[in-house]
C-alpha cells in the first residue's frame, strides 16, 4: 500500500516542496526548490541498529524542533544524478542522512525491527553563489536545511 504526503512552504524566499511516498519496501522523499526530482541517494542501515530519538523540544530556547542524530552505521548510495559541486554533494549527503533518520524514527515502533525500509531521497536545491559556497556552509543553507527538516517532521505529525 502506498501512502503519499506532501507539503510546500517558502524557505528564504524560495518555493520548497517536500513529498513523502511510503511503499512496502522503501520510502521515497523528494525535496525540491527547482520543480524536479534532482539527485537520488539511497540511505540504509541494518534493522538491528538502534535509533536515538531527538532531544526534548524547548520552544523558549529553539526556533526549530531538535533532530534525531543519524546513526554512524548509515550507508548512503548515489542512485541517479549528482550534485553540481563537491560542496553541494556534501550538503546532499547531509540531507539524505538526516531525512532518512527522521523517516526511520517516525515509522519505528521503538523496538528493534525485523525489516527497516531503505529511504530514497531526491534533492533538487537552488545553488548558492560560488563566492558564498567557498566560505563553507552559509546561514541561508542552514535555514533551508532546518526548514526542510521541520516540514518533514510536520508531515509525520499530521497523521
Amino acid at each position: 500500500m502506498t501512502m503519499t504526503r506532501q507539503i510546500a512552504r517558502e524557505l528564504n524566499h524560495r518555493h520548497t516542496e517536500v513529498l513523502v511516498e511510503t511503499y512496502a519496501d522503501r520510502t521515497l522523499v523528494l525535496v525540491s526548490q527547482l520543480g524536479k526530482v534532482g539527485n537520488l541517494i539511497q540511505a540504509s542501515i541494518p534493522p538491528t541498529i538502534p535509533l536515538t530519538p531527538a532531544p526534548a523540544f524547548d520552544s523558549t530556547q529553539h526556533k526549530f524542533r531538535p533532530l534525531p542524530p543519524p546513526p554512524p552505521a548509515i550507508q548512503l548510495t548515489p542512485l541517479l544524478g549528482n550534485a553540481p559541486s563537491a560542496h553541494m554533494q556534501t550538503l546532499h549527503s547531509l540531507y539524505a542522512a538526516q531525512i532518512a533518520t527522521i523517516v526511520w524514527t517516525e515509522l519505528s515502533d521503538g523496538s528493534l525491527e525485523v525489516f527497516r525500509r531503505s529511504v530514497i531521497v531526491g534533492i533538487a536545491l537552488q545553488k548558492e553563489d560560488r563566492a558564498q559556497e567557498e566560505a563553507g556552509l552559509t546561514e541561508n543553507e542552514r535555514e533551508v536545511f532546518q526548514g526542510v527538516m521541520a516540514m518533514l517532521q510536520d508531515l509525520f505529525n499530521q497523521s
